[in-house]
């Protein structure tokens, strides 16, 4: 009796945790690059307040990233985490610092500054370690039989250096969303400005990444290239433009003050498609597929009866504590 491949299940949970990821904390991490450019005192206190009662919740998906690769796929956790070691612990290092930063900044006003200082300068260093993550795996790992055989420091490769700098301005332009989402009068404003910088050097990255690539990979120039390939791929492009041009109207002030915000999601989400089609079905690249890293099918079943129960608890809290606060935050509702 065939049984069924709980591989492509897995795949899905996992790419939406990792997008979900991407666009939670993204966006507050954004908020936090953006946070060290605002003009004014009162300005940051608002940015704070925006993202205060949610911030948190949003790392729940690095997490749930994070344990589910060790898991299910153990195999391009063990070549993938040494590979990508430094940057993952400047990652986390920073994110501690900015959660340190943004708890103490109200509690210790005689340093306040220092603190602002440390919760932007933290946002923007988790931002391009992650990017450099990301740049690390698009590259690949050298590996031997079963275990990454390169330096701790193959990572640091202008790619990858191209990336964290992409991510950065990425990052910052979904902040500049949200900050368009929440805000009103001149802080609004500033968030316009500041999205319409980071959108043309996001554009710029992309552009960059999506030559590179395939001029650096055969393969990766083989599945975009090749015909028929362009005929059923043409809708990546394409949709990207014409979110591109949306996002760039709605900066502007044109449409309502959401479509920034969702504009510059849908950005996100192809370029994510043109990652996962450029790689697929690899999770080590060009070394293990899906299924050659995959724990056995019993430890799969077994974890995902477990993760069925978690997930809608996760969205479900998640969904309820952006409805409460839905709304513009104003100066006198704040984070105590």
């Amino acid at each position: 009796m065939n049984t069924l491949d709980l591989v492509p299940i897995w795949t899905l949970i996992l790419g939406l945790g990792v997008f979900f990821y991407v666009m939670l904390d993204g966006f507050d991490l954004g908020v936090g690059i953006l946070f060290g450019l605002a003009p004014d005192t009162p300005s940051r206190n608002l940015i704070m307040n925006s993202i205060a009662p949610i911030w948190d919740g949003n790392e729940t998906w690095l997490i749930l990233g994070g344990v589910g690769l060790l898991a299910v796929f153990p195999l391009a956790f063990a070549i993938i985490m040494p590979a990508v070691y430094f940057p993952i612990a400047i990652m986390l290092l920073a994110l501690v610092f900015r959660g340190v930063a943004f708890e103490f900044r109200y509690r210790d006003s005689e340093h306040k500054t220092f603190w602002d200082h440390g919760f932007s300068y933290g946002s923007m260093i988790a931002t391009f370690a992650q990017g450099l993550v990301l740049g690390a795996f698009i590259q690949g790992f050298k590996v031997e039989g079963r275990h990454f055989a390169g330096s701790s420091l193959d990572c640091f490769t202008p790619f990858a250096l191209l990336t964290g700098v992409a991510l950065v301005f990425g990052y910052a332009l979904l902040g500049a969303g949200w900050l368009i989402l929440k805000t009103d009068g001149d802080l609004q404003a500033f968030a316009r400005r500041a999205g319409r910088r980071a959108f043309v050097a996001v554009m710029v990255a992309v552009a960059a990444v999506s030559i590179w690539t395939p001029l650096a990979d055969p393969a990766i120039a083989h599945r975009w290239f090749a015909w028929p390939h362009p005929l059923y791929l043409a809708p990546v492009p394409v949709v990207t433009a014409l979110f591109a041009l949306l996002e760039w109207r709605a900066l502007g002030g044109r449409y309502g003050d959401a479509i920034p915000f969702v504009a510059a999601l849908g950005l996100f989400l192809m370029s994510y498609l043109g990652i996962a089609i450029s790689l697929w079905p690899y999770i080590v690249p060009r070394t293990y597929t899906l299924w050659q890293a995959a724990s056995s099918e019993a430890t799969q079943a077994f974890l995902l009866i477990g993760t069925l129960f978690l997930l809608p608890v996760i969205l479900l809290y998640t969904g309820w504590s952006y409805w409460v606060f839905r709304g513009k935050v104003r100066h006198d509702i704040g984070y105590h």
